[in-house]
């Protein structure tokens, strides 16, 4: 068998000192993390980040950097390969109906997000936010699809 990580995208979005965080059910439990998905077939990274801010919160996301590349082994089976986007938000669609598992959405500060520890979905979602507050940012173009 080969083994392969998840690929995967995040958003780190903040305003005025708070984070966007989505509260969704994973095993039956409410956790919190970025907006964050798996990268579909066909798609670019900040394909990928747009469409999840998306699908999760009803915010057109507006990729702006990459914060961090990061790699989690959850498990000894299950491992995740991670792009963290820092970007902006500009309108979300009040009719827009979120993905099933998505319960709210939270704007939080990081002291709020910290005092939650047993709440995050991983320890990637503080890493992420560490990241982008201490300036952090690639640009995009270091990115590259190629067909």
């Amino acid at each position: 068998m080969v083994w392969k990580p998840n690929v995967t995208v995040a958003a780190v979005i903040e305003q005025g000192g708070r984070y966007l965080l989505v509260e969704e059910l994973v095993e039956g439990r409410p956790v919190l993390n970025q907006p964050a998905g798996h990268l579909e077939q066909g798609e670019s990274l900040p394909q990928a980040i747009i469409r999840e801010v998306w699908e999760e919160t009803g915010f057109w996301f507006e990729p702006k950097a990459l914060v961090a590349v990061q790699l989690y082994r959850a498990t000894d089976s299950l491992t995740f390969l991670r792009f963290a986007f820092a970007g902006n938000v500009s309108h979300r669609d009040p009719n827009h109906h979120l993905d099933e598992a998505i319960l709210a959405n939270h704007w939080l500060t990081r002291a709020e997000i910290e005092a939650m520890p047993n709440k995050l979905r991983s320890p990637l979602v503080l890493e992420s936010i560490a990241a982008y507050e201490s300036g952090h940012r690639y640009p995009l173009q270091i990115l590259r699809s190629l067909e």
